[in-house]
Order: structure tokens, then sequence, then C-alpha cells
């Protein structure tokens, strides 16, 4: 009988320890009613804005038949306050191999699509090597001096009430080039919520890190390890759907 219970006990230890042993989750992150209130009031606003906008378009129209003076070209919004900011690497990658398309921005991309947002993908004046190793190191010695990476690009960041900010987990923090975004704009009154990929570490508390950085109202992220991401299934996408719900999109 002995025998037995400890056999039982033997079982039920390597059940528990396969269970901690993966860190993808099997569902959507949980979702404060806070967080989803706050979504609401921000898609509030975007309705507000875009019933002001359209009320001042047909005053201008009623005032003069004119054609409008061309305006210097600029990135635009197509008509939303959410944007989808991601820093995402291609080329060689952990567990994936080489890939064309980074694991960060395929997540960013399902997103986008799912919630009518903007996107804006966060890339370095001067590229990472290509090999996995070579970049590990670079991304090492930068996170070493603090660096700020010259990155292109950027957005009118006024326009937008959410953010969703997505980033790969490397030497358990984000990438520095996401901290040149973050210290790029002015991020007064805005709701950022974060998405990352990573290999086993999880959110690493870039969450806080993000809060700290730009002082808005962080909501609840969801992590996903970048070979799941590289290979996005229904299943999956069903994850991140339930996720969107929760918050309210």
């Amino acid at each position: 009988m002995k025998k037995l219970s400890l056999l039982i006990s033997a079982f039920m230890l390597c059940l528990t320890m396969t269970a901690c042993g993966s860190s993808e989750p099997a569902s959507a992150p949980s979702v404060a009613d806070n967080d989803k209130a706050a979504v609401q009031e921000k898609l509030n606003q975007e309705e507000s804005k875009t019933e002001a906008s359209e009320s001042t378009e047909d005053d201008k129209q009623s005032e003069t038949t004119e054609a409008p003076a061309e305006k210097p070209e600029e990135q635009t919004s197509d008509g939303t306050n959410i944007l989808v900011a991601y820093f995402s690497r291609a080329d060689e990658n952990y567990s994936v191999g080489t890939i064309e398309v980074g694991n960060t921005q395929i997540l960013g991309e399902y997103i986008a699509s799912e919630v009518g947002a903007d996107s804006f993908h966060i890339e370095t004046v001067t590229p990472y090597p290509t090999g996995y190793d070579e970049c590990c190191d670079v991304a090492k010695q930068e996170q070493k001096d603090n660096a700020r990476p010259e990155i292109t690009g950027s957005v009118d960041m006024e326009q937008y009430d959410i953010v969703f900010l997505g980033y790969p987990i490397w030497w358990g923090d984000m990438p520095m080039a996401v901290y040149t975004f973050m210290e790029s704009y002015d991020w007064s009154d805005k709701v950022v919520i974060p998405f990352c990929t990573h290999e086993g570490s999880g959110l690493s508390g870039t969450d806080s890190n993000i809060a700290s950085a730009t002082g808005a109202q962080v909501l609840t992220a969801i992590d996903m390890r970048g070979s799941t991401a590289q290979a996005l299934n229904d299943d999956t996408k069903q994850t991140v759907r339930t996720w969107l719900d929760d918050l309210g999109f």
C-alpha cells in the first residue's frame, strides 16, 4: 500500500513539473473590468472625434466650393484612434530558424486587422546582425549601455488614444529601440496595451517598464511564444481574439 502511495505521489509530481514547464497560456489572459472600461472610454472618444470632424467638413463645404489646397504628403491615420506599434526582427531567430517575417510582426499584424488599427513597424537606422548569436551580442551590449538606438520614421501620436505596443523579449527586457520609441512621444491620457513574443520568459515585467517609461495607463498584456506566433493557427488566433473581446474590441 505504501509503495502504491509513493507511485501515485511521483506521478502527480511529474504532472505538476510538466505544467510548470509550459509557459504558453491555454487561454487568454484574464482582463479586469476597469481595463475594459478604459478601452470603451477611448473608443467613445473616437466616435466623438469622428462626428465632430464630419460636422466641420460639412460646414466647410457649405461655405465654399473651391478645390481644397494640396497639403504636403505625410503619414496619416485611416480614421482610427488605435495604433499597433511593434518592434520585430526577421532573419535568424531562436527556435524558428531563419524567417522572412518576425514573430512579433505576425502577431501585431493580426491584432491590427482584428481591431482596425493603423500599424507602425519600429525599425532601427542601423540594422541588427542577421545571425542570431551576433544579434544577441549587440542587444546585450545595448542593454548594458542603456542605449537608445536611432529609429526610422515616426507617427503622429496625437491622433491615437489607444496604442498596442509589441516587442520580443531580449535579455529579459524590451529591445532598447522600443525605449527610443516610447521616449519620442507624449503619452499623456493614452492607453497602452502590450503584447510580446518570447521563448519561455513571459512578459518579464515589461508592462511595468512601459508604465514607468510612458506614464500611460497600461492594460492587460498578452504574451506568446515566438514559435507559436510564427505558426499562427486557428487555436492561437482564438486565444488572441478572446483577449481582444474581453478588452472590449
